[in-house]
């Protein structure tokens, strides 16, 4: 019996997938990232769509899925827009693809996020820095291990002796999101009637759903982006999200500080030179 083939893009600027080889007892759906042979070296891909039409005379040129990654598949949704974006400005669907993975040295199982809450009694010694940690966690509620130590001005050292103690337990917490939601109402801007205007324009155009393309002329300090913020809010309202591009990296940080004193919090945050850290 002729095994399943599928098609893996790969992050580089090719726009075609290569088709690969399942092996026997590999679960494999569209949206896994897999890691298959490319060349001499092996690279991380995503299976694309399944390939009922692969030439069984190639089939023994054919190489083998080495491996399934133990990350969160692309949504269909994402490889749409993958598709799209590519075909829109022309550019290889690899080369879209790289934007939207992860850096390489992420590419892994997700780190764990270690919380602590109380567990017991109080400590047989008692010091001030441990009476900060636990005035912290007195609500009974479970946080962040790193948090806490911070926000208490410890060392982990001193958490990890209460844990040592049985005054607090560890347990494994769920990922902190990318960026937190956005507030739509949290600092409403003061417009001119011609602000306004054009601000209720743009809503009723993004309202009205499809594509559009709708250019503000104005000097800057005018207010643009303040316009710009109030389509957005309308979409944060609605339940959905907003895709901000800067025209350039050196404008980030002032854009994020925009959009925080407008909703809140800041957007998540993405380009390439973002630190690891990030």
């Amino acid at each position: 019996m002729a095994k399943r083939v599928v098609d893996v893009l790969v992050p580089v600027a090719l726009d075609q997938a290569y088709s690969y080889r399942v092996p026997e007892g590999l679960e494999l759906a569209p949206g896994d990232l897999v890691t298959v042979p490319l060349g001499a070296r092996m690279a991380t891909g995503v299976a694309w769509a399944d390939n009922p039409k692969s030439n069984p005379r190639l089939d023994n040129r054919m190489r083998d899925i080495e491996e399934k990654l133990d990350i969160p598949p692309l949504k269909p949704e994402l490889r749409k827009f993958i598709d799209w974006v590519s075909a829109y400005t022309l550019s290889p669907r690899g080369t879209v693809l790289r934007m939207a993975l992860r850096m390489g040295e992420h590419l892994g199982p997700a780190r764990e996020r270690i919380g602590v809450r109380l567990a017991g009694g109080a400590p047989k010694r008692m010091t001030a820095a441990r009476e900060r940690v636990l005035a912290l966690l007195a609500d009974g509620l479970a946080h962040g291990k790193r948090d806490i130590a911070q926000e208490a001005g410890v060392s982990s050292g001193v958490i990890d002796g209460l844990i040592d103690e049985g005054t607090l337990e560890t347990l494994v917490l769920p990922p902190e999101p990318v960026a937190r939601a956005p507030d739509a109402d949290f600092s409403l801007p003061d417009f001119t009637p011609a602000q306004r205007g054009a601000a209720d324009a743009l809503c009723e155009t993004v309202a009205s759903g499809g594509y559009g393309v709708t250019l503000l002329d104005g000097v800057t300090g005018a207010g643009k982006t303040r316009v710009y913020f109030e389509a957005i809010a309308d979409v944060i309202r609605g339940g959905k999200q907003a895709l901000v591009l800067v025209p350039e990296i050196a404008l980030t940080t002032q854009f994020l500080d925009r959009f925080a004193e407008r909703f809140g919090v800041r957007p998540a945050e993405w380009h390439s030179q973002l630190s690891q850290r990030l």
